[in-house]
């Protein structure tokens, strides 16, 4: 019987929630793909309370199957298990490997069958989930609540509406989940995702959002073109091909700017992104009102997806004047480009006086300056390289001591002669 009284533990089953008589794993699952009030609901219809519910996940989040050889099928411990630690072995495993896309088949030497939906789907999903971590991040839900899409874009008060970010038939569930953290990054929230090829809604891309999962979650799923941009006034196609078309070509900050300035007068902006393989198509590119180019290297012009949102999306929140560098929180304030003093303040005159005659007399004593002729030269010169230094007054007292250290020889080992 397993330490958890919620959880059965049984020799060749996976460990099992006896009040809903699922997997823990299929449970994890459940709650990750369904949303917390899903995975609440569930769990109130069996008589299990929030306790309960955390301590179920708390068992899968902290590996507790392992204290008794136990794993739920699905996951990437229980693949572990089975010995497959590449795709060659997981393949040989198989009697025959199906794909609902396509005629291909693959053969290996063992017994088992699978099918999936195409060679892709095989690929990032045949080591299995990580059913712990999706079960960590449930957890952080549970305990602190669920949190929105506006908690990242929020900067205060503002009129301004920022772009919608438009993902023209993504092939990669990676590429959308980085192009959220990007959008996060830079104040942009509204995802609009037409005609993604491996369906929505995307756990991949969720999962690679990280901490802008919400924006995922929030994201619009568009069947075309049109219909994505419909409530727009103002859409900027990007490319990084010459197109034979009478229509304004722009770089990342010309996009910015002109887009703050539409949306000060309350229009609607988008701007869109094309296929990951080949781009926009020239119609799609017809239906915008601008092109955006970025600067490149001629010769290697194509951009990751993810990357060509970030470089957009720095612009616009650069024009805006309401970007920070790097975080701000409540015990963080702003900061400004150059020399980070916090709460120190430069050295005053006195404070570098001191250090510069207290040198200067261990120099003496010690018969540095020679010839004595050159010594107001000397002098002169190490005044004005430690002045460049900047130095606050804590950091003048720490080069006194190290003066001091050096003069005295504290600590210096002698030489033991016979």
């Amino acid at each position: 019987m397993s330490a958890n009284p919620l959880i059965e533990e049984k020799s060749g089953a996976p460990p099992t929630v006896v009040a809903l008589d699922v997997s823990v794993g299929s449970l994890v699952h459940e709650a990750h793909e369904g949303g917390i009030a899903a995975f609440e609901a569930r769990g109130a219809q069996a008589g299990l309370g929030a306790k309960d519910l955390e301590a179920i996940l708390t068992y899968c989040a902290e590996h507790r199957c392992d204290a008794v050889g136990i794993t739920c099928g699905g996951c990437q411990r229980h693949v572990k298990a089975q010995g497959y630690d590449s795709v060659d072995k997981f393949i040989a495993a198989h009697h025959e490997i199906s794909f609902t896309e396509g005629a291909t088949k693959i053969s290996g030497q063992g017994n088992r069958r699978a099918t999936y939906k195409n060679i892709d789907e095989m690929m990032w999903s045949w080591s299995g989930e990580a059913y712990w971590f999706w079960a960590r991040r449930v957890l952080r839900k549970l305990r602190y609540g669920i949190r929105k899409a506006s908690a990242l874009t929020d900067t205060g008060p503002t009129e301004v509406v920022a772009p919608s970010i438009l993902l023209m038939a993504p092939q990669i569930a990676d590429n959308i989940g980085m192009a959220a953290r990007a959008m996060g990054n830079f104040g942009l929230d509204d995802l609009r995702v037409i005609e993604p090829r491996d369906g929505w809604p995307s756990e991949k891309a969720r999962a690679v959002a990280s901490g802008a999962a919400a924006i995922i979650d929030s994201a619009g799923l568009h069947a075309t073109l049109g219909d994505a941009i419909g409530d727009l006034n103002w859409v900027c196609a990007t490319t990084a091909r010459q197109r034979d078309m009478r229509k304004p070509v722009l770089t990342p900050s010309q996009v910015a700017a002109e887009m703050h300035r539409r949306t000060a007068e309350g229009q609607r902006c988008g701007i869109l992104f094309g296929r990951e393989r080949n781009g926009l198509q020239s119609d799609e590119i017809a239906d915008c009102d601008a092109m955006v180019m970025i600067p490149v290297k001629s010769d290697f012009a194509s951009l990751n997806l993810a990357q060509a949102v970030l470089l957009l999306g720095y612009e616009w929140l650069k024009a805006s004047n309401e970007a920070s560098l790097g975080r701000v929180t409540t015990y963080e304030s702003p900061l400004e480009t150059g020399v980070y003093m916090n709460k120190d303040a430069p050295a005053n005159k006195q404070e570098l006086l001191g250090l510069y005659e207290h040198l200067e007399a261990e120099l003496e004593r010690l018969g540095f300056f020679n010839p004595s002729t050159r010594r107001h030269v000397v002098v002169r010169n190490v005044r004005n390289m430690l002045g460049r230094m900047n130095a606050t007054g804590q950091e003048v007292k720490t080069l006194r001591g190290i003066v001091a250290t050096l003069a005295n020889g504290k600590g210096r080992r002698r030489k033991v002669t016979e």
